[in-house]
């Protein structure tokens, strides 16, 4: 792993964070999908899905460009997360559930990447649009869901 420093390193970092942030996102998605009963839901989780997806691909894109691999979520961060919508799913196999437990999702992700934004506020513009892209992507799919809870 490459120990990046001045504006560079903060592109390299904000575009980390963001990698591993919609690898998170979408395996969240992806562990909830299947079980979502109503059908205009469903599809709105396939819409983020593929919003993530298509953005995920630019990141990456971008990493190569610096010579990055980028980053995996933390495992421990995805191990008590799967934890967390297992426990809620068995307990209550709802769309209510699926929402709650995806608008907490949306939530973090939101907190987390403006605080990366205002950690690495040497990152060139694209990554910040992209990072702000993603915040968008998360915002939407929280409101957008609110219907659910």
């Amino acid at each position: 792993m490459n120990d990046y420093v001045g504006a560079d390193g903060d592109t390299v970092k904000l575009l980390r964070e963001c990698d591993a942030g919609i690898k998170m996102g979408i395996s969240s998605i992806d562990d909830v999908v299947d079980e979502v009963k109503n059908d205009n839901f469903r599809e709105l989780l396939n819409e983020s899905r593929a919003q993530h997806q298509k953005l995920a691909n630019e990141i990456v894109g971008l990493l190569v460009e610096h010579g990055d691999k980028g980053k995996d979520p933390n495992p421990m961060a995805k191990s008590m997360s799967w934890i967390k919508t297992s426990v809620k799913m068995m307990a209550d196999h709802s769309d209510e559930t699926v929402a709650d437990l995806m608008t907490d999702g949306c939530n973090m992700g939101v907190k987390s990447l403006a605080k990366y934004l205002n950690e690495y506020q040497s990152a060139d513009e694209k990554s910040k649009d992209i990072t702000k892209r993603l915040v968008e992507i998360e915002d939407r799919l929280s409101t957008e869901i609110r219907p659910y809870l």
